[in-house]
Formats: structure tokens, C-alpha cells, sequence
């Protein structure tokens, strides 16, 4: 039977692409994301995936979209979790409840996920759980008040994840993606910038294909990704 891979978060860029990337590699796919149009476009370019419409802050909501995708397709082998929230502001200016949705979107979530997923990969014996990142895992900048302390949290998040799962043969990364994603909209806000300022959704997608498959002998945890331009 062919192994199932959930992609939670599955936006035009990063996501998408993950999406198209395990379903080369011949896994069934259910991509999550709230976008209907988006996600049935999806499911008619890559033929037996499942598109699932939900928002991952309600819980219940994942509760039922992750027992859909047991139904249709078998138990998760691979979860991607790429969603995420972010609102710009600094500490004057950041709402609370603005940096308590993006922690349920960021954290929270991934923890759920986790929950829901990781019994089947415990029993195998095997999994990969991939965790999404960026740079403000790392770095608090003064306008990313209400985003970096989630970031930040869901990183260490998957580092207790790593260590605790890791020893049931559970392979957990998180990915620091250091880098202006090719996307439509960062093409117009950077109209100036050449070809190689942007990173490429697919070589990101490549890079997650790749640690998702590492030898158990050698696992990598933190990966960073970013343009061989980037000022760092």
C-alpha cells in the first residue's frame, strides 16, 4: 500500500509544492488548507490526493479532517506542518489576542497534529514529522513581537518532539527557511530583485523530501534553507 503523506497548510507556494513533491515520490497525498478553489485545483493536478478544507486553529475541526483522511486514504506516515500565522507589530503595538492566534496556528496545532498522528508511527516503527520554519524561530525583531515568541516556541516544540519520538523511530526536523519565497505577491513587493534573491517553492519541497527520508543512522534536526545570496 502506498504510503500517505498529510501537508497541513498548503498555501501557493512552500506548501503546493511539498504537496507536488510527495506525490512524485508516490505517496497518497491530503493536502489541509482553508481554500477550496486552491485545494481542488490541487487534487485534479495530482490524481488520487485528497483535498481537505479546515482552519487548523479549531481543533475539532483537525480532529474530524485527520479521521476523513484515515478513512480515505490510511494512516498518516509523513506529516508536513507548514501552516502558519504571523502579525506584524511591535511590543506597543501587538495585540494579545493577536500573538495568542498565531501561537494556535504556529504551536498548538503542531502539537494536536503530533498527538493525532504519531500513535500509527509509534506502532510501526517508523514516520517522519516536518516542521516549517523561519528565521524568527531564532531572532526576535522588534516588529515581529506578536510572531517570533510563537516561532521560537514551535521550534523547541519540535526539539521536545525530536528527543521523546526519536527513539520510537520517529524522525522529526524543523526547517529554517532563511529566504523570500517565489511566490506571486513577493514578485510584485520585490519587483527590483533578480532571479536568484528568491528562494524556489520546489527546491524547498526537495530539501523536506530529502530529510523525510534520511537514514536513521544520520538524521538531521535543525536544517537551515536559504538563497546562496542571502545575506546572513
Amino acid at each position: 500500500m502506498d504510503k500517505v503523506a498529510l501537508i497541513v497548510g498548503v498555501g501557493p507556494g512552500t506548501g503546493s509544492a511539498i504537496a507536488r513533491r510527495f506525490h512524485e515520490g508516490g505517496y497518497r497525498v491530503a493536502a489541509l488548507a482553508r481554500d477550496t478553489a486552491r485545494l481542488n485545483q490541487l487534487a485534479r493536478d495530482l490524481p488520487g490526493s485528497l483535498p481537505v478544507v479546515c482552519s487548523v486553529e479549531n481543533l475539532d475541526a483537525l480532529d474530524r479532517a485527520h479521521a476523513h483522511v484515515v478513512a480515505q486514504l490510511g494512516p498518516v506516515d509523513v506529516l508536513v506542518h507548514n501552516a502558519v500565522r504571523g502579525t506584524r507589530g511591535d511590543v506597543l503595538q501587538i495585540a494579545a489576542a493577536d500573538l495568542e492566534g498565531n501561537f494556535t496556528i504556529n504551536v498548538t496545532s503542531l502539537l494536536h497534529l503530533t498527538q493525532l498522528v504519531a500513535p500509527h508511527m509509534i506502532a510501526r516503527r517508523a514516520g517522519a514529522i516536518m516542521v516549517t520554519g523561519n528565521t524568527s524561530a531564532r531572532r526576535g525583531k522588534s516588529s515581529f513581537a506578536g510572531f517570533a515568541p510563537t516561532k521560537a516556541a514551535q521550534r523547541i516544540l519540535a526539539e521536545s518532539m525530536a528527543r521523546r519520538l526519536g527513539p520510537e523511530g520517529i524522525h522529526v526536523a524543523y526547517f529554517v527557511i532563511d529566504a523570500v519565497i517565489d511566490v506571486p505577491w513577493t514578485r510584485t513587493a520585490f519587483a527590483d530583485k533578480p532571479d536568484d534573491f528568491f528562494a524556489k517553492p520546489s527546491a524547498i519541497a526537495d530539501s523536506v523530501w530529502h530529510v523525510a527520508h534520511q537514514d536513521p543512522s544520520a538524521w538531521s534536526f535543525d536544517v537551515e534553507l536559504r538563497p546562496f545570496g542571502e545575506t546572513w
